[in-house]
């Protein structure tokens, strides 16, 4: 593997994690409803794919420009499961060691926040009556839980990763 994929790939990651345990922390700090605030998620997924298209401008710069689809996707693949291990690590201390009763809080908030959802969809009743029986048997932030959660955003971290690599991609001198 090409050095400069794999260190901007590795620093991009750690990067990608600090910024997530300082999102994660601020917000457990400030008001922990933020956790449910939808236009937080998206400005989250702005600033990583921000991250991740600065990141593959720079490799691509620091390569002169030769940058076929299988190494952008690999660097920035690098950069997105170290990040996410770093976020998902943060989020199981805090969660299950530092304070467990946030977890507890945040479940109550996430069933409230669904049920307004679906509400202002219009929602049977019994249709969010089985929702929340369902979501109250879950433990989202249980160590297992998001693990497996963690799978998903790799999974998701992945497609993102398709697409910007074929955005990024050139080929190699002599294919021109």
């Amino acid at each position: 593997m090409n050095e400069i994929i794999k260190k901007n790939g590795i620093t991009f990651g750690i990067v990608t994690g600090v910024i997530s345990i300082l999102i994660t922390s601020s917000i457990y700090l400030i008001d922990l409803k933020l956790f449910t605030a939808w236009w937080l998620g998206i400005l989250s997924i702005a600033i990583y794919l921000g991250i991740g298209i600065y990141l593959l401008t720079k490799t691509k710069k620091e390569l002169g420009g030769v940058f076929p689809f299988k190494e952008a996707f690999t660097t920035y693949f690098i950069s997105a499961v170290i990040g996410i291990a770093i976020s998902v690590l943060f989020n199981i201390i805090l969660f299950n060691f530092i304070d467990p009763e946030a977890k507890e809080t945040l479940s109550d908030l996430s069933i409230e926040a669904a049920v307004n959802m679906m509400k202002k969809f219009n929602t049977p009743t019994s249709a969010i009556k089985e929702a929340v029986a369902k979501m109250e048997e879950q433990n989202q932030f249980d160590i297992v839980a998001q693990l497996k959660g963690s799978i998903f955003s790799i999974i998701f971290s992945a497609i993102f990763g398709l697409i910007l690599a074929a955005i990024f991609k050139s080929k190699k001198q002599e294919q021109l």
